[in-house]
């Protein structure tokens, strides 16, 4: 099933969705019309490529915050289910077009705004996401520990899900109890993101053996420590909302790096490192001031599907980036250049690489 692009599962009798550890090529998977109870991160770490989700006429009663893995993500449907509120991180998924949420008793969110459609839904998400911070909780659990400060570790998540989530807590460091509490368990998953990070946890080394995604999303990171950059198992890295400029060349040595995301950052230059780790399916770079791109070394990363350079300082695009014909998602808008014109670049990225070919000189 490797190859596997399209899974229907609608009108069945499942109660849970299976994973799908080998389907990396997964583009739409439909569940609609089903009984399934749960959507958890395990469910959803193996499907980067996935476009279309369909889990319409279920009986989910939330979203876990890993839907934010999906960075391809175009549309999500959850009409009918039983979810009574929303990941704000929602908001963030960069080519989400569509989400569905009509027949959900979503009490936290004004109709008025439900009836306006997804663009305005997801600005609405976004707009809360610096509101959504995590009270502690003192109440005592087996599968939770309270250090003195109060902040909760997730036992089951480090042992279950193999995920380490220290998160939202606006801290300026990443406490040892947390590293800690690790022990000599393999955690695949790390999210320090919504706090006050300026730089990166040199403990975070020692996950160099197991981490494959790590979020560092919403920080004050102004750059990148060589401790990420040994973490050679990394597949997928969200640095967003933070303060970067560049990229250290130590990041050659990710040589399994699929996805990362550096929007609404400070760079200038596209990041020459990033045209040198040739796995890279993805790179997500809007809202920064990049001011051009290099099409011939893209060209050469032959599995780019997806390249985010949305409001940024582009004064032109490079006709020979219509050879780069991997690209299936290619987003330009927001940047001051005249050609490709609004209307083109509307139709899609097949399109404008059309038309970018067609103004090579010959």
């Amino acid at each position: 099933m490797a190859s596997l692009e399209q899974l229907y599962l609608r009108k069945n009798k499942l109660q849970n969705l299976p994973e799908f550890p080998s389907c990396k090529l997964l583009k739409e998977l439909l569940v609609g019309e089903n009984q399934i109870e749960v959507l958890n991160a395990e469910h959803l770490k193996h499907l980067n490529s996935l476009c279309v989700l369909e889990l319409r006429d279920n009986k989910l009663k939330s979203l876990p915050d890993e839907i934010t893995l999906l960075q391809g993500l175009e549309r999500l449907d959850l009409t009918n289910n039983d979810i009574s509120s929303l990941p704000y991180t929602l908001g963030n998924l960069p080519q989400l077009k569509l989400l569905a949420v009509e027949g959900n008793p979503l009490r936290a969110i004004r109709r008025d705004i439900l009836q306006k459609g997804t663009q305005e839904l997801l600005k609405y998400l976004r707009s809360k996401i610096q509101d959504d911070v995590i009270s502690p909780n003192g109440e005592s659990s087996v599968t939770a520990m309270t250090l003195p400060s109060e902040s909760r570790i997730n036992i089951h998540a480090i042992t279950a899900l193999k995920v380490l989530q220290y998160s939202e807590k606006q801290a300026a460091v990443i406490p040892d109890e947390i590293f800690n509490a690790v022990g000599s368990n393999s955690v695949s998953t790390v999210n320090f993101s919504k706090n006050q990070l300026t730089e990166i946890p040199k403990r975070i080394v020692e996950l160099k053996e197991s981490a494959c995604d790590v979020n560092l999303g919403f920080n004050k990171l102004s750059s990148i420590s060589l401790e990420l950059c040994v973490l050679h198992k990394l597949t997928h890295l969200d640095i967003r909302n933070n303060f970067l400029t560049s990229l250290p060349e130590e990041m050659e040595a990710l040589t399994r790096l699929q996805i990362i995301n550096l929007c609404f950052n400070r760079f200038k230059i596209f990041p020459n490192i990033l045209y040198r780790i040739p796995t890279l399916e993805t790179i997500l770079l809007s809202n920064n001031l990049v001011g051009s791109i290099d099409p011939l070394q893209i060209r050469k990363m032959d599995r780019l599907g997806t390249l985010d350079l949305q409001n940024n300082d582009l004064l032109q695009v490079p006709p020979e980036l219509g050879n780069c014909i991997t690209l299936r998602t290619l987003l330009l808008e927001g940047n001051p250049f005249r050609t490709p014109r609004a209307a083109i670049l509307a139709k899609g990225t097949a399109a404008v690489l059309e038309y970018l070919r067609s103004r090579i000189p010959t």
